[in-house]
């Protein structure tokens, strides 16, 4: 058994919580759009609304200003039913602002907001173990590890995750503009994905997590077997309109389906594909169903107008599911 069982929460997500403003004219530059729509926003956020949607008991480890943005990703998270009580407030910070542009399908591209962010201000401090021991999986969002304090704080959260049997799931999550050096962010990647049962990202993303290690293996089977000579038991290659790979540490490799979608946009695929991925491992599926409801998931949310709001319910996969069944 992968995760534990008799714990309150399913899933824990830690790291970067913000707004995202979507525009409600698409296939135009940001500079021409008039008007936009707000939403909960940030990978680990993302992936935590995907769960609750699909039933799971969620919780989030993070920071928010203490503002009206912040209240509003407070307000937000509580309308999925995810639990907020670790997520602190931070005076003299500001929550994390992405603008996301579209300027066709296959042309799109998002504007971060990150200086003085609160979500990199969690301190070690803040990391209560009781809660991390009481979840089946700690989701830890790459992000969280490019400054300090934050970074700190993953190493604690990690550590209480291990002592006490949580799985630790890494999703990659890696953003350019919050780091200097690729030779850091190498280095503090690979220590986490040392510690993690389960390791998600893109092509790209294993490429610098092994820029120090091995600048240039760019095989996935090679990527997975470095990680499965420590904890992982999955790992997840992202290959975009190419599909995926997930890897198990018993050799196993499973490719994941590239639904058809009516895309509107390419941003927020990756997290409705690991969420709904995570969410059915949770529940007990197979993993061949987890992988396809992940595959789902993606070619879902890519067809709306943003990510939280766009990600699929369990009723949403049933009925895309029924109507490429009739359509095929």
């Amino acid at each position: 058994m992968m995760f534990s069982m008799n714990r309150n929460f399913d899933l824990v997500c830690l790291g970067r919580v913000g707004v995202d403003l979507n525009p409600d004219e698409f296939n135009k530059p940001m500079e021409e759009v008039g008007t936009y729509h707000i939403s909960v926003g940030g990978s680990p956020a993302n992936i935590a609304v995907g769960a609750a949607k699909l039933g799971l008991n969620v919780g989030f480890i993070g920071k928010v200003s203490d503002d009206p943005m912040g209240r509003y990703v407070l307000n937000e998270m509580r309308k999925y039913g995810i639990d907020t009580s670790q997520i602190k407030q931070e005076k003299n910070a500001l929550t994390s602002l992405a603008i996301t542009e579209v300027k066709s399908a296959e042309d799109c591209s998002v504007l971060f907001y990150r200086e003085n962010v609160a979500d990199l201000k969690l301190c070690c401090d803040e990391i209560e173990e009781e809660y991390i021991a009481d979840s089946k999986a700690l989701l830890i969002s790459g992000t969280a590890l490019s400054q300090s304090p934050s970074r700190e704080a993953v190493y604690v959260a990690v550590d209480y995750a291990r002592k006490h049997g949580t799985t630790v799931i890494f999703e990659i999550d890696y953003r350019a503009c919050n780091w200097t050096y690729l030779e850091e962010t190498s280095h503090c990647y690979d220590l986490l994905c040392k510690q993690s049962d389960i390791i998600i990202g893109t092509r790209e993303e294993f490429n610098v997590v092994e820029y120090l290690y091995d600048r240039e293996n760019a095989d996935d089977a090679a990527s997975a077997q470095r990680w499965f000579k420590h904890n992982a038991k999955y790992v997840l290659v992202k290959r975009g309109v190419k599909g995926f790979k997930v890897f198990r540490n018993d050799g196993m490799v499973f490719n994941g389906r590239v639904y058809p979608a009516k895309v509107k946009k390419t941003f927020g695929a990756g997290d409705a594909l690991a969420s709904a991925f995570v969410s059915y491992l949770l529940k007990g599926l197979p993993i061949e169903e987890a992988i396809d409801n992940g595959a789902i998931s993606a070619a879902i949310t890519i067809s709306g107008t943003d990510c939280t709001k766009s990600t699929p319910t369990n009723a949403d996969i049933i009925e895309y599911r029924r109507n490429i069944t009739t359509a095929e």
